[in-house]
């Protein structure tokens, strides 16, 4: 495993990834910047917790739209990765917010 900083919403995070997971996750952190992003810019919604929530819940929703439009459950395996990242930046989210 190897460890990579990222900046999500103008934070660092600290993040382990193996090496055949590590574009993807590079990936995954600019869609969810970008999501996190486009939500406190509405400025509807204050607070990290609640923006990366709220960017969370409509990611899931997008995946599921996506997967039912071509007819395609998403696997067991890519939900339990999905619960996994998410419990990880809520874990990091928490951790990083006792910082300041």
């Amino acid at each position: 495993m190897e460890q990579i900083d990222v900046r999500i919403l103008d934070r660092d995070y600290k993040l382990a990834v193996g090496p055949e997971e590590k574009a993807q996750l590079l990936e995954a952190v600019t869609i969810v910047d970008e999501k996190m992003r486009s939500i406190r810019d509405a400025g509807r919604i204050g607070g990290l917790e609640r923006i990366a929530v709220m960017a969370a819940l409509q990611l899931a929703n997008e995946l599921l739209g996506a997967s039912k439009a071509n007819g395609t459950v998403p696997s067991t395996e890519m939900l339990r990765r999905i619960r996994k990242m998410s419990e990880e930046l809520d874990e990091e989210i928490k951790r990083q917010e006792q910082l300041f």
